[in-house]
């Protein structure tokens, strides 16, 4: 069948209209086609040709052996912490003789087709996400055909995998809990998306932390960001123009912590004597700032290491419980803390 319509970045949306199916139809028919019926199933497949979500040599599942290849959904390629995380999973994969493929999740859309090819053509034989969501749509059903997952720094129960994280939620109220005992009472927090489930653990963290101190928790002492430099130097300029600006702040990254740094520095304020400045991650950059930056480290290498391990054990064909596997991480007190109001 030769393509009659190719359309740019086409998705399961463009395929269900060409066939004139729902999108929920044309998920099951590519990813569980045994749950509807030959006819539908040559239609979907052909609609998706037409538009150019798949290739007309991929129109029909392949029969392959194991590709020894593993997928790694990483929300956002540019971000530095997910480095060491990767080379956790690459080091163990290839130890084993397998290969990692990186998908980069920060454009869905164009991405979802190619990953849905290299699923149903049976090209990786697992994936690891690194994020809380799959990049394309699929029932808690369709997911049990999906080859063997597994998620590494996320907590996202509703998807019913084995997981490899920390505890935020006790990270980031200890971290409070340090500039709480160095004097500081003051606490603002530069939070990541709302959307993120880490990033709710972290800001649960903060609160209880605050609560336990008897501190009224004031919604204005909290400034949202998208895990960039700019959106820490733009979270700590909200916060620094408050009636009663903070006297400390505690970020859900390293990265908008030394977004916040840098910019306090731009201001005039002096961190850690005007401003303490708490990180979360431990980047390699936090180490090498001015001055270094404390911070919450994760074992980051630990946790590509463990995910990739409980991919093999589910590939090996063991069965391997889903739910949480919890590492442990630890505060690392650097220069950007102090009393407040101290001199070092």
């Amino acid at each position: 069948m030769k393509p009659k319509k190719q359309v740019a970045n086409a998705t399961m949306k463009d395929v269900a209209a060409q066939a004139k199916v729902s999108t929920a139809t044309v998920s099951r028919a590519l990813m569980n086609p045994d749950k509807v019926s030959q006819s539908t199933r040559n239609r979907v497949e052909q609609a998706a040709i037409a538009v150019g979500y798949l290739p007309h040599s991929l129109g029909r599942n392949l029969k392959r052996n194991e590709s020894r290849t593993i997928l790694v959904i990483v929300p956002d390629i540019c971000d530095p912490f997910f480095s060491e995380i990767i080379r956790g999973i690459e080091v163990t994969a290839a130890e084993q003789g397998y290969l990692v493929l990186i998908g980069d999740c920060a454009h869905q859309n164009q991405q979802e087709k190619t990953f849905i090819n290299l699923i149903i053509t049976k090209q990786i034989d697992g994936m690891l996400l690194l994020g809380s969501r799959l990049p394309f749509d699929a029932s808690i059903e369709e997911q049990r055909n999906l080859p063997p997952m597994v998620m590494a720094n996320e907590f996202a129960p509703e998807l019913e995998l084995p997981t490899v994280h920390i505890d935020n939620l006790t990270a980031a109220f200890n971290a409070v809990y340090y500039l709480q005992q160095l004097g500081h009472q003051k606490i603002a927090c530069i939070a990541g998306p709302e959307e993120m489930p880490l990033c709710h653990y972290r800001l649960q963290g903060y609160v209880q932390a605050l609560r336990r101190a008897g501190t009224i928790v004031d919604p204005h002492y909290i400034a949202r960001g998208n895990f960039s430099f700019e959106a820490g130097a733009a979270a700590l300029d909200r916060l620094m123009a408050l009636p009663n600006p903070p006297t400390a702040v505690f970020c859900h990254s390293d990265v908008m912590a030394l977004g916040a740094l840098s910019q306090a520095k731009r201001k005039g304020l002096r961190v850690p004597q005007d401003l303490s400045i708490v990180g979360f991650d431990d980047i390699a950059l936090s180490q090498f700032c001015d001055p270094p930056l404390t911070t919450v480290a994760q074992p980051r290498f630990d946790i590509g290491r463990e995910a990739m391990l409980l991919l093999l054990e589910q590939l090996h064909g063991h069965i391997v419980s889903s739910g949480s596997r919890l590492l442990d991480c630890e505060l690392i007190e650097r220069g950007t803390t102090s009393a407040p109001g101290s001199r070092k």
